[in-house]
């Protein structure tokens, strides 16, 4: 892959981390500023349900900074597009996609196929 491309990629990636964990400080600021009485039990409930919800999409958030930093070093490293398990070029569409994947389609599709074998 050459240099332009690859920097497209680290942009897009900087670009998405940035958002990611803008997000996550608003969460964390929103959550700890709330002073949130409600006399109402079912007000009660309706907001702690929106919290749980809300903190499940973070954490979900938060897996996907790891991947992103973690792809981040790739590029770095100069590993980035290169698949892990049969060391190929990944595609360019399907980094496009998924900057963050490690594997090529290829590998990706056996990869789901033992998963689903074996009942995933």
């Amino acid at each position: 892959m050459n240099q332009e491309k690859v920097e497209y990629f680290r942009g897009m990636l900087q670009k998405q981390l940035d958002e990611l964990i803008d997000e996550a400080f608003k969460t964390v600021n929103g959550m700890t500023n709330l002073k949130d009485n409600f006399p109402d039990p079912t007000d009660r409930a309706s907001l702690e349900t929106d919290r749980n919800f809300l903190l499940r999409i973070r954490d979900r958030e938060r897996k996907l900074i790891e991947k992103i930093k973690e792809a981040l070093e790739r590029i770095d490293n100069g590993t980035f597009g290169i698949c892990t398990l049969c060391g190929r070029d990944i595609g360019e569409e399907r980094l496009r996609a998924r900057p963050v994947t490690t594997l090529c389609i290829d590998c990706k599709k056996k990869q789901e196929a033992r998963e689903k074998a074996k009942g995933l």
